[in-house]
């Protein structure tokens, strides 16, 4: 009978490769058991990756509109907040004005124009908030400011309405520099872009604009009555009390009137927010219904793995004790 034989050192490399291909059968079941996803994608799917890659360019695409909804999201949220705030500043402004309008006494006068005026500062602040490095009123300049300083518009208002004696005449000229296409406001108080913010997209067929700029008519009334009392604090009609009243009403009436177009904005800014919440509702639940289809496809058995990966164990114990029992023979352990 004859006998094959397989020489010392062939059975060391063929020991070595073993060892090769159980250490990386333990690595391949070790990464599936931990991910839970099938390491080799081609025996599973059988050389068609189509289904899978469909899947995950999918996923990748919504994940791309999650950012952009969160971007939008965070835009009109932190418009509502802005025009939130201002409307509280109206409401305890408005009725300080009346109030010391109607009084015509001038320390009431001073006291209100000068809050008025610290609050036009907050106003125009306010305006020229930024979100994650971007102002949101400005439309699509978002790299720079939507007004200018409050003192810069302040100075040029008193030197659009310098020659104005009554509270009729400053009013009339106000008007005009905040309204005049390409007039002062225009040229000195708006800093912005007079193009909208580019629509965010919100999938693929959906997309959502938030159509308000510092520029706009709305927001150029509100400024109004602010810039009309702090006009008084910076010296406007000093010599007559009555005309100084009557501006310090007007502010006041103004600054009331004003509350409606605030409420128009914020149902404006809300529809956008409906509409991003619905999107995100929308893209979370396909996120949730593509990582369920992409893991019917790439899923491994949890218990499965874990048998082969301790029966890959086994087998390199039992290869490791041959080796060990293999290296101790010799001619005196054969004849012992």
């Amino acid at each position: 009978m004859n006998f094959l034989s397989v020489g010392d050192l062939a059975l060391t490399y063929q020991n070595r490769r073993q060892v090769v291909r159980i250490k990386a059968d333990l690595a391949r079941l070790g990464n599936e058991l931990a991910t839970g996803r099938k390491s080799d994608l081609s025996e599973l799917s059988g050389g068609d990756f189509s289904p899978v890659s469909s899947l995950q360019n999918a996923l990748a695409a919504n994940r791309a509109y999650s950012t952009s909804i969160a971007e939008a999201g965070l835009f009109a949220s932190s418009m509502q907040a802005t025009l939130g705030s201002i409307q509280s500043m109206s409401e305890q402004l408005g009725p300080a004005l009346l109030m010391a309008g109607n009084s015509e006494h001038p320390a009431m006068i001073r006291s209100a124009t000068a809050d008025a005026r610290s609050k036009f500062e907050a106003v125009v602040s306010a305006f020229n908030t930024q979100v994650a490095g971007r102002y949101a009123f400005s439309g699509a300049a978002t790299d720079q400011p939507a007004l200018a300083s409050a003192d810069t518009i302040i100075q040029a208002l008193a030197a659009a309405t310098a020659s104005a004696t009554t509270a009729a005449g400053i009013e009339a000229a106000v008007d005009a520099w905040f309204d005049t296409p390409g007039g002062g406001f225009d040229t000195t108080a708006y800093t912005g872009s007079g193009n909208l913010l580019a629509p965010f997209a919100l999938s693929e067929s959906d997309m959502t604009s938030i159509p308000i700029t510092a520029a706009d008519t709305e927001i150029r009334e509100i400024l109004k009555g602010y810039a009309l009392a702090a006009l008084i604090d910076d010296g406007a009609l000093n010599a007559n009390v009555v005309e100084q009243a009557a501006l310090t009403r007007c502010a006041g009436e103004r600054i009331l009137s004003a509350d409606s177009v605030l409420a128009e904005l914020q149902a404006r800014v809300g529809t956008s927010q409906s509409r991003i919440e619905a999107a995100n509702m929308r893209n979370a639940a396909a996120r949730t219904s593509l990582e369920l289809a992409l893991n019917e496809l790439t899923a491994v058995d949890p218990y499965r793995a874990a048998t082969e990966l301790e029966a890959a164990r086994g087998q390199l114990d039992t290869l490791y004790t041959l080796t060990v029992r293999l290296a101790r023979l010799s001619m005196s352990e054969y004849l012992r």
